[in-house]
């Protein structure tokens, strides 16, 4: 394995009930990219910004947090 490869390790999904997001990540969906979605379920998008810099996701509880 490369050092590149063993470096991308996906997020897992489901895995925290807090994430930290930026403005670089939205359009913010719940599980985000570059989660394992193997154990995930169906991709919803969170109005992060329109909540107030907090949202959260209606099929698995994780709260995402805007942070600028």
């Amino acid at each position: 394995m490369s050092a590149t490869a063993a470096a991308v390790t996906p997020i897992l999904a489901n895995a925290e009930n807090r994430y930290e997001v930026t403005r670089a990540d939205l359009p913010l969906s719940c599980p985000m990219p570059g989660m394992a979605l193997w154990n995930s379920h169906p991709k919803v998008y969170l109005p992060v910004v329109d909540d107030g810099g907090e949202s959260v996701c209606p099929y698995c509880g994780a709260r995402y947090v805007l942070r600028d």
